[in-house]
């Protein structure tokens, strides 16, 4: 048989029941030292005065003593319930208050309303702590939902364009419109790579967000990933008509690196500076010596540059400062943010830097010695 559940109460009603109970107590004991104690030591006083008193005065005096000092406990225990009670009464109702409010909100926050925040009730630290990591607790995760929001509705944007023309050109080669030949193949597997390659770089980044990137690292030569990456990158530079060089600083010290995850960062600024720049222009790639012994790998172009409200967001993910024109040569909007993310997997930063439209732009990566 199940025992019947007790009622629960407040914090602000067990407070209070606790303080009444030691107020209670005070007072029995109170009692039992006046009524017991008392009169043992005042006859154990009267005793060593040396005189002997008759009995009738000796009881007598004995019961005045007794009727005077509990006469005055008693008014003074009263005056003190009084004034603890009042006490008592303030203080658990600001605790159940704030109890209350800090309850409430944590109610709201779990209900999804992350914009809930709550005032300090200023009752001590703890309580002071607690409102803070609330406060602390809600901003992150409006933060994180913000970004949940964004991240889908770019993600089904980026989806939706490939799909719709993998899905157009199906139709049309099933209602015989659209020949089957190679150009239209070629088509479809560019829309399929698109997907592919969307596919690849979200896995990328959530695994470096989430701090579970395997880097196998060895120390490597900076001048050794800037040639490396020029070399991959100059077929695709001289097809569009652009001059790839680079520039490193002699004696440079090796950085400890996953060497293949550094060279995709390379690659990624590499392929953004090419989307950006015009044709018959120059991309330079420089490699020097940083400070507090960290080595700094720059590539500038001379392309459309970025506006000073966009620097702040280049590296989130699915940003596009030119959405048209990265679209159409096929960029997913996020190679700059698996970038930052590799980059910060190996303790280093990575960093924007332009002067406005039509002026060019340097991304900088720092990498520890």
């Amino acid at each position: 048989m199940r025992r019947p559940r007790l009622p629960v109460t407040g914090l602000g009603a067990r407070l209070w029941a606790a303080l009444v109970t030691v107020e209670l107590l005070t007072a029995v004991s109170t009692w039992f030292i006046a009524s017991v104690v008392g009169p043992r030591l005042f006859r154990t006083h009267l005793a060593g005065e040396g005189e002997t008193l008759p009995p009738t005065i000796a009881a007598h005096a004995e019961q005045a003593f007794r009727s005077a000092n509990l006469l005055a406990l008693l008014f003074g225990f009263l005056a003190a319930f009084v004034l603890s009670l009042v006490v008592i009464l303030t203080v658990t109702r600001r605790f159940g208050r704030s109890a209350e409010t800090l309850s409430a909100a944590a109610t709201r926050i779990a209900g999804g309303a992350y914009g809930t925040r709550v005032t300090p009730p200023r009752l001590g630290r703890e309580f002071d702590s607690l409102a803070g990591a609330l406060n602390r607790m809600a901003a992150q995760l409006e933060t994180v939902e913000s970004t949940r929001r964004r991240l889908l509705a770019d993600l089904a944007h980026e989806v939706r364009t490939p799909i719709t023309v993998i899905d157009g050109y199906l139709e049309g080669l099933q209602d015989g419109v659209v020949a089957p030949d190679p150009a239209t193949f070629e088509m479809l597997r560019t829309q399929t790579a698109r997907l592919a390659r969307l596919s690849e770089d979200i896995g990328a980044i959530s695994q470096a967000e989430e701090g579970q990137l395997d880097l196998q690292t060895e120390r490597v030569a900076p001048a050794d990933l800037v040639s490396d990456a020029i070399a991959a990158a100059s077929r695709s530079y001289s097809d569009r008509d652009l001059r790839l060089r680079g520039d490193i600083t002699p004696a440079l010290p090796a950085v400890p690196v996953d060497r293949q995850r550094i060279e995709q960062v390379l690659t990624n600024l590499l392929a953004n500076a090419l989307r950006h720049s015009r044709p018959g222009g120059e991309v330079l790639v420089t490699a020097h010596r940083g400070t507090r012994r960290t080595v700094e790998i720059a590539v500038h172009d001379a392309g459309g540059g970025i506006a000073a409200e966009h620097l702040p967001h280049i590296f989130e993910r699915f940003y596009r400062v030119d959405t048209a024109r990265d679209r159409g040569h096929g960029g997913t909007g996020i190679g700059l943010a698996i970038s930052k993310a590799i980059v910060e997997a190996h303790g280093g930063q990575v960093r924007a830097h332009s002067a406005g439209p039509d002026r060019g732009a340097t991304f900088t990566v720092v990498l520890p010695c």
